[in-house]
């Protein structure tokens, strides 16, 4: 047990001789991005983001009129709004249920957008946390520098530099795919949005039979 603790401590210390603590700090924050991103994937797959087949399909026959057939394919769907919408073609003609719908569509959305306020600060700190590193390993180096009086070393100045840039790096490595992943979901879940507008529009005032949408 103490081996399989020490492998784990010591490459966090390596990181943390190579570019202090901020390094480290970026290390353990871009673990959490990922876990998260990851988590955010598993939850839309289970809510069926972006797969709006069944639903849509459904949205059609209800807009012509065949409620029955409509109900019968929401059935199949395994959409988050699916129950949403059941539920309003269950309450079609009643005042103000377009309203009570985008509320309770928006709070299933919101449940959907949980960690994106974290994915935002990762993505616009982690280069001010990378220069931060880099701004406090220089002072390092400059301070090992005048220690060294009259014996410079360049290679004592240059090293130092390396080593202070490499959490600037990291910094960016961290933050420019969180920008990446949090556009993308931040896009599907504008995409549901619109889907979900369209739908109750279509719930509460479908076409009907004989008319055609042009």
């Amino acid at each position: 047990m103490s081996a399989n603790v020490g492998s784990w401590i010591e490459p966090i210390q390596e990181l943390a001789e190579l570019g202090g603590p901020v390094l480290v700090i970026l290390l353990v924050v871009s673990i959490v991005t990922v876990a998260l991103a990851l988590l955010k994937v598993w939850q839309y797959q289970l809510s069926g983001v972006g797969r709006r087949k069944h639903l849509q399909n459904a949205l059609s026959l209800w807009d012509k009129g065949d409620e029955k057939a409509a109900l019968s394919a929401l059935s199949r769907s395994r959409h988050f709004l699916a129950s949403t919408v059941k539920w309003g073609m269950g309450l079609h003609g009643r005042a103000g249920i377009q309203a009570r719908l985008e509320t309770e569509a928006e709070q299933k959305l919101e449940t959907l957008e949980t960690g994106f306020r974290f994915l935002d600060v990762v993505a616009q700190l982690a280069p001010l946390l990378g220069l931060l590193g880099t701004v406090l390993g220089m002072i390092e180096a400059f301070q090992a520098l005048q220690n060294a009086g009259s014996q410079v070393d360049p290679t004592l100045l240059a090293g130092g530099i390396w080593v202070a840039l490499v959490t600037t790096a990291a910094g960016l490595c961290v933050a420019m795919p969180t920008s990446v992943i949090l556009s993308w979901l931040e896009a599907r879940i504008d995409a549901e949005r619109i889907f979900a507008e369209y739908a109750f529009a279509t719930i509460t005032s479908p076409v009907g039979p004989d008319q055609d949408v042009t």
